[in-house]
């Protein structure tokens, strides 16, 4: 496992929106085909705008996780279903913490496995709100570093 500083995103966005895709579709059970369908027209563009892009590559050099961080808020991690279980989102998110002071994130509510993750890495629930950030009625809840 290697964790690598993205500088060149062309070459990758592809292989990440796999990775994306592999780990939506084992975690937020909550949406709808069409939904993620929907929601992965946006993600390339969110992974070339996020000021800080970092992934994990595998022994062969290939992504099976990353994250995007913008100031001290984790913005985005993502984990390829396949590698889940295997410490990959600790290393990660302690990279984060370690190197850019992440300190708060939002997670939806109903993927109680990323919520219990970040409260297993020390974060807290200080807010809840009843939509996400496009509107749409999938619950939020907002976590910051205790």
């Amino acid at each position: 496992m290697k964790i690598i500083e993205v500088t060149d995103r062309n070459s990758l966005i592809e292989q990440l929106l796999k990775v994306w895709e592999s780990s939506v579709k084992a975690t937020h059970l909550f949406l709808s085909v069409s939904e993620i369908e929907d929601i992965k027209k946006y993600v390339p563009q969110a992974l070339n705008e996020i000021p800080k892009l970092i992934i994990v590559e595998n022994e062969n050099q290939v992504p099976v996780g990353f994250m995007g961080i913008v100031e001290q808020h984790l913005e985005m991690l993502f984990i390829s279903h396949e590698e889940r279980g295997k410490g990959i989102g600790k290393e990660l998110l302690k990279y984060g913490i370690d190197k850019y002071s992440v300190n708060d994130l939002a997670v939806n509510e109903q993927n109680p496995l990323a919520k219990g993750f970040y409260e297993y890495m020390g974060f807290e629930v200080y807010k809840r709100t009843e939509c996400d950030e496009q509107g749409n009625p999938y619950p939020l809840l907002y976590m910051r570093l205790a």
